[in-house]
């Protein structure tokens, strides 16, 4: 299977989509190694958008920090349900704990949005691996905060969250941080662009 295609008609659309892709941006990842520019190539293609050729900003060793959580087998953790949906053919288990009832607890208490409570709520039943964020400024920016508090348990991070109050922020306070992680420069971003840069790392570990 090719870019989720499972028929003959399918796969030739995926490999023709992905040739215009790497037309159209090719100078643009020409700096990156072949698995930075794979991850890039297949969230432009996921997106009909080359401008994220430009946009994402992937730290030295995401890649390998990556690739390794997933091998291992460990968790992947995302924001929202539909993230989780979107991410396919793992061998691990993806979670999500934005309707988990110590979310709704956490939240009502101290009043944070439940995509913040959802990454305490995961992190205190024991997650380890990366996380992949497509929407919540907020919980981006919780998933900062934990770091200090779990350093060996949050591998990589994905933050690309979408939007106009807090996206550009939280993306820019992920990029000044040591965590391995991959962002969207500005307020681009979303459910499509965190998929896809998950998928591409799961193809990647597959070789």
């Amino acid at each position: 299977m090719f870019m989720g295609a499972s028929t003959k008609e399918g796969q030739d659309i995926a490999v023709k989509s992905r040739e215009i892709v790497r037309s159209l941006i090719s100078e643009n990842i020409k700096h990156l190694n072949p698995g930075e520019q794979a991850i890039v190539e297949r969230i432009v293609h996921s997106t009909a958008d080359p401008e994220y050729a430009e946009l994402t900003k992937i730290s030295e060793n995401f890649v390998k920090e990556s690739l390794e959580a997933i091998k291992a087998g460990e968790d992947i953790l995302t924001d929202i349900n539909m993230v989780r949906a979107g991410i396919t053919s793992y061998n691990g288990e993806v979670k999500c704990y934005i309707d988990h009832t110590l979310t709704y607890q956490i939240a009502r208490e101290r009043e944070i949005t439940r995509a913040a409570a959802a990454m305490e709520v995961a992190l205190q039943e024991g997650f380890r691996g990366m996380v992949v964020i497509g929407n919540s400024p907020t919980s981006l920016l919780k998933v900062i905060e934990l770091q200090e508090k779990y350093p060996d348990r949050i591998k990589s991070v994905v933050g690309v969250p979408v939007g106009f109050v807090g996206a550009a922020e939280s993306k820019k306070a992920l990029q000044s941080t040591a965590i391995p992680h991959l962002i969207t420069v500005g307020p681009k971003g979303g459910t499509p662009v965190a998929v896809a840069a998950a998928n591409a790392l799961i193809n990647l570990s597959k070789g």
